[in-house]
């Protein structure tokens, strides 16, 4: 593992995800899937987001659009509230919902809707 590009993937997952949420996940972890989050960390966050090929609120656009298409509803709703703080607004969102339910089906974009209004209840909720 490349503590460099560890070192950034865990400054950007942070950075979107929330320090707390990514806390929590390596608090949670144990032997079994420690492994699964230090690879996210380097390989996705660090290998991948730390690029500079695209700006962040671009990859949250594209992570939205994929993981709806994939049905990973908690990701999705983990990946919504990443987007708004890459500064993807509800309009974008619901612009790649409606991209979603077209080309990926109209339950995936019932379901796409339905996962975000729920992070922007949560994100709401939050900021009281």
């Amino acid at each position: 593992m490349s503590k460099e590009t560890f070192d950034r993937g865990l400054e950007i997952r942070k950075s979107v995800l929330g320090a707390e949420f990514v806390e929590k996940s390596f608090a949670a972890a144990d032997d079994f899937n420690m492994p699964m989050q230090e690879l996210t960390t380097e390989y996705c966050w660090g290998a991948i987001w730390g690029r500079e090929g695209l700006p962040r609120k671009t990859r949250s656009m594209l992570n939205l659009a994929m993981i709806s298409a994939l049905n990973r509803p908690h990701e999705l709703k983990m990946h919504v509230k990443g987007a708004l703080r890459n500064g993807v607004t509800k309009e974008e969102i619901r612009e790649v919902l409606l991209q979603v339910a077209i080309y990926c089906g109209i339950p995936a974009g019932v379901d796409g809707f339905r996962i975000a209004r729920e992070a922007f209840a949560e994100e709401a909720k939050a900021a009281e």
